[in-house]
């Protein structure tokens, strides 16, 4: 049966894999009644290919400059009562849709989005963000769904009651992070946001590391601007201002520990032995990874990705706290939207 709902798929220069997106959108248990891919201007016939397959391809004048601005400008064009974003590198799961949906039964809902899992499974790079998927959406995201508060709901795929959407207009491009700035905007209008684990979508993860780069740098400035830009608001909002508080912690006290204060240790000990803090939450990284795994039947590779986890970690650290110093320090505000692939 057919979803009344348009999907929009925003896309620069995504010739090589917007073809897979809209296959796996054409191909849902439950498939949307439009499919809008924004053509941002591309000059790789991104268009051409989306049009062979049938879909609607709507041209801005100029090209937006951001995910958020393609996403709001395929707004304007969508008649239906439910709107889906998705990235033009993503695939989803066949019943992705109809999982979704049924959370809209409640008038409240203005969002949801489900599982993320990296489709490749090759570099470090996608090995670490495979592990760190498999941490958040098996633990992290669980534990905020059972308090009704998602920290975001995924920018690479979700479904929002367009009239709600609307009601924001849109998506903002006034942080990196629009995704999240929409879900906290949701929050304090008093609307819900919900996680549905059974929906799953497949995004094309950075490969090297010029391009995790390049998203570690979009994602970490982001999040600070996110902070700064809604702290008021969150501290009206239970649950939520203590997540976004720990997941400040952790990103910038936590990870200056980590980052700075073990190998300080070790020096000052002159012993190596200190370094094995670095491993001290292993165990509780790798209990809910396995149990997730275990679940897709993936143990052998998830076991195989957990030390490209750590790298990655160290990397995500160093990172969110150039950001924090950039954003909160220095006042450089970083606005230019780099694509991470």
């Amino acid at each position: 049966m057919t979803a009344d709902l348009t999907v929009i798929v925003p896309a620069y220069n995504e010739a090589g894999s917007v073809a897979d997106t809209i296959r796996s959108l054409q191909a849902q248990t439950a498939p949307p009644r439009e499919i809008i891919v924004v053509d941002d201007c591309s000059t790789d016939g991104t268009g051409g290919v989306a049009r062979a397959l049938g879909v609607t391809v709507v041209r801005p004048p100029t090209n937006t400059g951001s995910k958020a601005g393609a996403q709001s400008f395929g707004l304007r064009y969508v008649c239906t009562p439910f709107t889906a974003a998705i990235d033009a590198d993503t695939v989803l799961a066949p019943d992705a849709i109809e999982r979704l949906l049924p959370v809209f039964d409640r008038p409240r809902v203005a969002a949801a989005c489900g599982l993320v899992l990296p489709r490749h499974v090759r570099s470090i790079w996608e090995r670490g963000r495979y592990i760190e998927y498999l941490f958040a959406f098996t633990y992290y995201k669980q534990v905020q769904e059972c308090y009704g508060k998602p920290l975001i709901s995924s920018g690479c795929f979700s479904i929002y009651r367009t009239a709600l959407l609307r009601a924001q207009q849109g998506w903002s491009d006034r942080t990196l992070a629009e995704d999240m700035d929409l879900t906290w905007t949701f929050y304090q209008a008093g609307h819900e946001v919900h996680f549905v684990p059974e929906a799953v979508c497949y995004p094309i993860e950075p490969h090297t590391f010029r391009l995790m780069g390049k998203q570690l740098r979009r994602w970490s400035h982001g999040f600070v601007q996110n902070v700064m830009l809604h702290w008021r608001g969150l501290l009206r909002v239970p649950f939520l201002r203590s997540a976004v508080a720990v997941a400040f912690w952790d990103a910038t006290i936590a990870a200056a520990l980590y980052l700075v204060l073990l190998p300080l240790l070790a020096l000052a000990f002159k012993s190596p032995w200190v370094l094995l803090g670095y491993l001290i939450d292993a165990p509780v990284v790798l209990v809910p990874v396995l149990v997730g795994a275990t679940r897709r039947r993936e143990v052998l590779r998830a076991l195989a990705s957990v030390p490209a986890f750590f790298v990655l970690r160290t990397v995500n650290a160093v990172f969110f706290l150039r950001a924090v110093c950039a954003e909160l320090v220095f006042g450089r505000s970083l606005h230019v939207y780099e694509k991470g692939h």
